[in-house]
C-alpha cells in the first residue's frame, strides 16, 4: 500500500496518529474476529445438528408412507413465525422466538388413529425446517461479517502498519540526514569565518 506523506513534521505526526490508531484497534479488530470464528463454528454444528434431526424425521415419515395417502396434509399449516434479533459479536443476526403451527379440525371418531401421529410429524417436521432455515441464515450473516472481519486483520497487520512504519522511519531518516546536513554546513561556514578573521588579522599587523 502507497502511502502519500511529505518530508516535513506536519506529515510525520499525522502518520504518527493513523498508526497508532490501527496499532491500538488491530487488538480489538483481532478479538471480534476470534468471537465470529467460535460463534460460526458453533452455528454450524448447530445447523448439522437440526439437519441430522430433519432427516431423521423425514424418514418417520417415509416409514409411514404408505398411508400417507389417505392423510389430508392440509390439516397442519404454518400460521406464524415471531422472530427478533440479537447481536452476537457486533453482528445483527434474526432469532427465531416461536413458531405456530394450526391444525385444522377433523372427526377424531371417523379418522384413523394414526392421524394423531402424523399430525405430530408434520408439526415437527415444520417446526425443524423453519429452525434450520433461521439458523442457515444466522450462520451466513455470521460468516460473511468474519470474512470482512478476517480481511480488515490482515490489511491493517500485513499492509498498513508496516506501510505507516516505514513512511514514518523515511520522514525521520530525511529530517536527520537534514539536521546533520545543516549542522555540518554550520560548521563549514563557521571554519570558514573563522579562517577569514585570521587572514584579516594577520593582514591588520
Amino acid at each position: 500500500m502507497a502511502i502519500k506523506f511529505q518530508y516535513n513534521k506536519t506529515s510525520l505526526q499525522q502518520l504518527e496518529k493513523n498508526l497508532k490508531m490501527r496499532q491500538r484497534t488491530l487488538p480489538i479488530i483481532k478479538n471480534k474476529e476470534t468471537a465470529l470464528r467460535l460463534e460460526v463454528k458453533l452455528s454450524k454444528e448447530e445447523a448439522e445438528a437440526l439437519e441430522e434431526k430433519l432427516q431423521k424425521q423425514i424418514g418417520g415419515y417415509e416409514s409411514m408412507y404408505a398411508l400417507w395417502g389417505e392423510f389430508d396434509t392440509s390439516l397442519v399449516s404454518l400460521k406464524d413465525v415471531k422472530i427478533d434479533t440479537k447481536k452476537i459479536a457486533g453482528v445483527t443476526v434474526p432469532i427465531l422466538v416461536n413458531i405456530e403451527l394450526e391444525v385444522k379440525p377433523f372427526g377424531l371418531f371417523s379418522a384413523p388413529k394414526w392421524y394423531f401421529d402424523g399430525i405430530n410429524l408434520l408439526q415437527g417436521l415444520a417446526k425443524t425446517a423453519v429452525e434450520r432455515e433461521f439458523v442457515l441464515a444466522k450462520l451466513d450473516l455470521l460468516d460473511h461479517a468474519r470474512r470482512k472481519t478476517t480481511q480488515k486483520v490482515n490489511l491493517f497487520e500485513k499492509v498498513q502498519i508496516p506501510g505507516y512504519q516505514e513512511a514514518v522511519r523515511k520522514i525521520k531518516r530525511f529530517m536527520e540526514d537534514e539536521e546533520n546536513l545543516s549542522k555540518s554546513s554550520q560548521k563549514i561556514l563557521k571554519s570558514l569565518q573563522e579562517a577569514r578573521a585570521r587572514k584579516e588579522e594577520v593582514e591588520a599587523v
